[in-house]
């Protein structure tokens, strides 16, 4: 009579990037390692096509399971929308870099397993960092919510046209704006798209939202910094055209003539785990800034 195994009492979700080839000799080994560690494994349907006999579930599902933790093989996209999924049950996540830069997925494939090994030894930081959350008001109804670990983008719907929005800081007028695009970010943010359109870098823990626009038709509209607890709203003035909402550049919808979107601080948080040292260690090693 074969021996009863013990259930695992610890279990772990795998997320993985799509149309990654590497990952059908990533996958076996890194199951190997879970259920030597008495883990339970769910996998996405991504991670499923590499690792047969698993349990699959939707990225909408996981935050119904006990996870400890969700490992996520790939780059900072995969990483963003499997932070959003997991934000409400505040999984905290590990970002293992298959992409190129990666930001947030700080983990070299190489360092993988000595980075679970901490994990799994509770030696290993995890940092909260927060959201933004954007609800879009048509005709004095909300018509939309999101929760974004980047950004929100207000963008213009044609090339040849400008986007044309006013902005409010708590009910306070600030600028009519006309630019490209308008970016609203958190400060995990400030090193994505708003610093590629000239932003300022934040400081994870700075308790404040960017607000960034693109190729602005005024050159003294510069990047504002506002205080996280302030609610920011930007009004599209679009007139025939339409205008389009970006989420962390993931999720979209067309914005009208007239719309509001109302930005403020989410009450989600996500959780990362922190393996490379300091936010300017990363820094220096993902932007090749110069050693002392």
């Amino acid at each position: 009579m074969a021996p009863n195994l013990p259930t695992p009492s610890k279990s772990v979700a795998i997320v993985s990037k799509p149309t990654k080839p590497e990952l059908g000799a990533i996958l076996p080994g890194l199951l190997d390692w879970f259920h030597q560690h008495q883990y339970r494994v769910v996998v996405d349907q991504e991670t499923a096509k590499y690792a047969s006999g698993c349990e699959v579930v939707s990225r909408d599902q996981l935050p119904s399971f006990p996870l400890n933790f969700v490992v996520v093989l790939g780059g900072d996209g995969t990483l963003l929308a499997a932070a959003r999924a997991v934000a409400k049950a505040g999984i905290p996540v590990l970002g293992v870099n298959l992409g190129s830069l990666g930001f947030l997925t700080e983990v070299p494939l190489e360092e993988m397993y000595a980075t679970l090994q901490r994990i799994d030894d509770g030696r290993c930081v995890v940092e909260t960092r927060s959201m933004v959350h954007c609800d879009v008001i048509r005709q004095d109804t909300s018509i939309a919510q999101y929760d974004a670990v980047n950004d929100v983008v207000v963008g213009k719907g044609t090339i040849a046209r400008l986007n044309h929005c006013d902005v409010y800081i708590d009910r306070i007028f600030v600028s009519s704006y006309q630019a490209d695009s308008l970016i609203v970010s958190t400060p995990t943010g400030s090193t994505a798209y708003s610093l590629a359109a000239g932003g300022p870098i934040l400081m994870p823990s700075v308790e404040a939202l960017v607000i960034t626009p693109v190729s602005a038709h005024s050159l003294t509209h510069r990047p504002l910094v506002v205080r996280d607890v302030s609610e920011i709203e930007i009004v599209a003035k679009t007139g025939s055209d339409e205008a389009y909402l970006s989420v962390d550049g993931q999720l979209s919808m067309p914005i009208q003539d007239g719309d509001h979107l109302l930005c403020r601080k989410s009450e989600l948080q996500v959780k990362l785990f922190r393996t490379q040292g300091t936010f300017f260690d990363v820094l220096r090693a993902k932007l090749k800034w110069g050693q002392r």
